[in-house]
């Protein structure tokens, strides 16, 4: 097994710099650059050299990459395409801001999906499978904009109960944010709960249904037990890369949710960056949120091989 988790380490690392190098030359081979972004009409002689030499674009290709991709492993991306501000520090409340609407989603979203798949899978087929698997279906049908546009008229027009948007400054504590991010909250969690649920629920009958759980109570093991100290647990194998890829979807920013919301997180900060063609910064998400994604991912490989009782020193007996 540590071999295994040796090598998923080592891919992990190659398929980062492999984005890291399709992230750079994607960049490059857009149209114009940074300087010719924020000069515009004014990007032509002397101007035009003097920004690209302040930004370092007068050099080879190989070295601006060496360079940014130095500067990205101790946190440094630059300056921004107006030359003013840090990346690193425009960056930094917005990875906060969209750290802390996950964390809100998370708290909820998971043990509510583990419960309600559960649930489902031990009363298949009846009312309560039904129930919960429309609902899930109609949360994964409907898209993120129509489901926060419908909360916002409920919730904050009609009842008053909410705010609409968020108004708070990007870089205010955490606690400031609240009531504001709730309805933003609540749909991440929606989306969030539907895709586990349906996983959960799927892999749990399939737990139910195997020999060892017909064999513990065949063994007069309690029905309560039997579900959850051995089904659950390999239940829960196969919705872990699920899980990674929601909290890694949640980590990067949802773009729709944080423009319709106006919350202050990546994502709204990576629609203002290619709306102002601030090259850099839009360069630094993408690589922020891909480096999530594989991370994110790779977490949940590690995981799901120290969880296998297939690849463990010692057989899982039913007791």
């Amino acid at each position: 097994m540590f071999a295994l988790i040796v090598r998923r380490l080592a891919l992990g690392l190659i398929t980062i710099g492999l984005v890291s190098v399709i992230i750079f030359l994607g960049v490059e081979a857009l149209p114009g650059d940074a300087c010719t972004a924020v000069l515009e009409r004014d990007a032509v002689g002397e101007a035009l050299e003097k920004c690209r030499e302040t930004m370092g674009l007068n050099t080879p290709a190989l070295t601006r990459y060496g360079a940014w991709i130095g500067g990205a492993l101790h946190g440094d991306f630059g300056l921004s395409a107006n030359g003013q501000e840090r990346i690193s520090d425009l960056v930094g409340f917005r990875v906060r801001n969209s750290l802390l609407l996950a964390a809100g989603a998370l708290s909820v979203g998971i043990p509510l999906a583990l419960c309600l798949g559960t649930l489902a899978a031990l009363r298949r087929d009846t009312w309560v499978d039904i129930l919960f698997s429309t609902g899930a279906i109609l949360a994964m049908t409907i898209p993120e904009f129509v489901a926060a546009t419908l909360l916002i008229l409920i919730f904050a027009i009609w009842l008053g109960w909410v705010p609409a948007i968020v108004l708070t400054p990007a870089d205010a504590q955490p606690l400031e944010f609240f009531p504001e991010f709730i309805l933003a909250a609540v749909v991440l969690t929606m989306l969030m709960v539907a895709h586990i649920m349906r996983m959960v629920r799927s892999s749990m009958i399939d737990a139910m249904a195997s020999d060892y759980v017909q064999m513990a109570t065949l063994k007069g093991v309690p029905y309560w037990r039997i579900v959850f100290r051995h089904a659950l647990p390999n239940a829960l194998l196969p919705a872990i890369n699920v899980i990674a890829l929601t909290v890694a979807w949640l980590l990067g920013g949802v773009v729709v949710v944080e423009v319709v919301f106006n919350y202050p997180g990546l994502g709204r900060l990576l629609v203002d960056a290619i709306s102002g063609r601030d090259l850099p910064v839009v360069q630094a998400i993408t690589m922020i949120v891909a480096a999530t994604y594989v991370g994110v991912n790779l977490f949940a490989d590690i995981l799901s091989l120290a969880l296998n009782p297939r690849l463990r020193s010692h057989q899982m007996r039913v007791r």
